[in-house]
């Protein structure tokens, strides 16, 4: 994607936002139009104050954190979350079908055979996938709230593909991950956090590639890469870090990376926040 005019950034800000909430900033701002194309051709053409709009965006999604806070708060959350004691998957993501089918519905023609063996190895496989794919998520929306809420970022208020939030006044797609495997230098993520990056690109799967510029949230823990996930609910240090890295950090054309996927060569703007320890 590269990095964007300032009129191209509206126009992604506005796109961000749910129609009725659209129509609801046009009234606040006396614009007239009808459609969701419409009313943001007739937003930009009014040359809104930018800092109206993003205050007005991070208004609407402190509204959306609170009704989620109103289910379960974040310390009961993390609560939750430091219940888990182990991070195993037991099933690759994808691959639960695949599993039925191979090792138990064409493995066992006898019903009883089938029933003992789901009941004493699917089960738990399903249940340590579930479990892991639970604490992803919801330790993921922490940390989204973290980022979401710091004073130089604007998120978005739905979901448009490519785009989960505004820093430094550029679109960038958030993703939370842990240090890969395949990656034979975790040192020069410190030094060189884009040769990670474009690995991170080049390594994609082929179902989510994208070439959107990308704000990489990696965990690490440096002495046992299998502990990383630990780190997700670290929260004081997760929470440190974040605000020190978006009070310092800025984008520019020195975070352009360039990238091969399938014999193509993609540019993208690129960050990485390391949270090693």
């Amino acid at each position: 994607m590269g990095l964007l005019s300032q009129t191209e950034v509206l126009r992604f800000k506005l796109s961000t936002i749910p129609a009725p909430l659209l129509n609801k900033l046009a009234l606040k701002t006396g614009v007239v139009g009808k459609g969701v194309g419409e009313l943001i051709k007739s937003i930009i053409a009014s040359n809104i104050n930018e800092r109206v709009l993003d205050e007005f965006i991070k208004q609407e999604y402190s509204k959306k954190a609170k009704e989620r806070r109103s289910i379960i708060s974040d310390a009961d959350l993390l609560s939750e979350l430091n219940r888990v004691q182990h991070f195993k998957w037991g099933i690759e993501q994808g691959q639960l079908d695949n599993k039925i089918q191979v090792q138990f519905v064409r493995q066992f023609p006898r019903y009883d055979d089938l029933v003992s063996n789901v009941e004493k190895i699917l089960y738990t496989s399903v249940k340590d996938y579930v479990i892991c794919s639970w604490y992803n998520f919801w330790s993921t929306v922490i940390i989204e709230d973290i980022i979401s809420t710091h004073p130089r970022v604007v998120p978005t208020l739905k979901n448009v593909k490519g785009v989960d939030l505004f820093f430094d006044g550029q679109p960038f797609d958030l993703k939370i991950t842990y240090m890969p495997k395949g990656f034979s230098n975790p040192e020069e993520a410190i030094s060189e956090p884009s040769k990670l990056a474009i690995w991170l690109y080049e390594n994609q799967g082929a179902q989510r590639f994208g070439a959107d510029n990308r704000l990489f949230v990696v965990l690490h823990d440096t002495k046992n890469t299998d502990e990383s996930w630990r780190i997700k609910r670290d929260i004081d240090f997760v929470k440190n870090n974040i605000n020190r890295f978006f009070d310092t950090e800025t984008v520019s054309k020195k975070d352009e990376i360039v990238f091969t996927f399938q014999k193509h060569t993609y540019t993208a703007i690129s960050k990485i926040l390391l949270l090693a320890k």
